[in-house]
């Protein structure tokens, strides 16, 4: 098969598909990848580092597109890249299509295989190849939500975990999940007085054993995520339904009883973001203001820590990858359901339930397309 990889183009995104570890792997399964000139740069790669892995260096994407088999890439495809996708060809890489009708659209018209990492689960029910990144927003949201509450950012003025004489800043983490769990790991370190909200009571009683009294536990209610949100310096939100478009759990009739000057940081916006304010934002210009609250709203947050993101993401991914480069998609998502269970669009249908039900779709199980195709 011929893997291609493209730069990346979204906003400050520096991530790549794949590192030429991963290259040199399937080179040695017999394969050929074809990596866009420059694409690794921005996570520490070289074009001679893909060289030597095996890889063939090319200048722009057009070859990429034009010839590849499947193409690996981290963000969602742009509109000038969707336009290049043919039919039965494969792209594997994020995709986040609920709150997005103008990508599930064009993604539709092209015909492609189009596997979303966020939705491939795991025997565990869990998801592998959304956790790495979820990890790593988790840990960026208390950083980031330190910085933009300085005064210089719009905040109030406060240090998160205060000083002596001086109470630390009131945390508020919505999830209590991957991303939430990695959150309060990061906020409690530094020193901030931390409650976690989650409507799971597993999840509360684990966070619960694991974090002591460093923490508050309240479960989820629109009357508990009100009374918190009047006392918050900082709220994370980092609530996720698998490849469902996010619940809007912040109101803006609640972000009006905010402090001013405090801060919402989103890490769901990929998936529409759980406050109902929130919109997207880029990593050049990350932060709005809406009645005196700061909205953090980036929505590719990992890619400010490129080459951790990338090696986190390569070590989850590089097993799809070669199991559809090895057995060719359709061989690979029958003999493995949780991969199956990442394929949201297919010759023109939705085949990811969640997706058709948040844009009022007709939905098509994978399972069935797959089976049938070429049959």
């Amino acid at each position: 098969m011929l893997v291609g990889v493209p730069s990346e183009i979204k906003d400050n995104e520096a991530r790549v598909g794949l590192i030429p570890s991963s290259v040199h792997e399937l080179v040695l399964h017999g394969h050929r990848v074809m990596v866009q000139s420059g694409a690794g740069l921005g996570s520490g790669f070289t074009d001679d580092d893909y060289g030597s892995a095996g890889a063939e260096i090319v200048d722009g994407p057009d070859a990429i597109f034009a010839d590849a088999d499947m193409v690996v890439k981290v963000k969602e495809p742009l509109a000038q890249e969707r336009k290049r996708l043919r039919p039965g060809q494969i792209l594997f890489t994020y995709l986040h299509l609920a709150p997005d009708p103008e990508q599930t659209r064009d993604l539709m018209e092209s015909k492609a295989i189009c596997i979303a990492y966020e939705t491939v689960t795991s025997p565990s029910g869990a998801l592998p190849l959304l956790t790495p990144m979820s990890e790593v927003a988790g840990r960026l949201a208390p950083q980031v939500g330190a910085h933009v509450l300085e005064k210089a950012q719009g905040g109030r003025g406060i240090l998160l975990g205060g000083v002596p004489g001086v109470p630390a800043a009131s945390v508020v983490i919505l999830g209590g999940g991957v991303s939430g769990t990695h959150a309060t790991t990061i906020a409690v370190g530094m020193g901030a007085q931390v409650t976690v909200v989650d409507r799971s009571p597993e999840a509360l009683r684990r966070l619960s054993s694991q974090f002591g009294n460093a923490i508050s536990t309240v479960y989820s209610t629109r009357a508990a995520i009100a009374e918190l949100a009047r006392e918050a310096d900082l709220i994370i939100g980092a609530v996720l339904i698998p490849g469902a478009a996010a619940p809007k759990l912040v109101t803006r009739e609640v972000l009006r009883t905010m402090k001013k000057g405090s801060v919402v940081v989103d890490v769901a916006i990929d998936q529409g973001g759980c406050f109902e304010t929130s919109r997207p934002t880029t990593h050049s210009d990350p932060t709005y203001v809406v009645d005196d609250v700061v909205h953090y709203c980036v929505a590719n947050m990992p890619g400010a820590v490129a080459r951790t993101s990338t090696l986190a993401l390569n070590n989850a991914t590089l097993p799809f990858v070669l199991a559809l480069a090895d057995k060719g998609w359709r061989t690979a998502m029958l003999q493995d359901p949780h991969l199956l269970a990442g394929l949201n669009v297919f010759d023109g249908k939705i085949t990811c339930q969640p997706v058709a039900e948040a844009q009022d779709l007709p939905y098509t199980p994978a399972r069935t397309l797959v089976e049938n195709h070429g049959a």
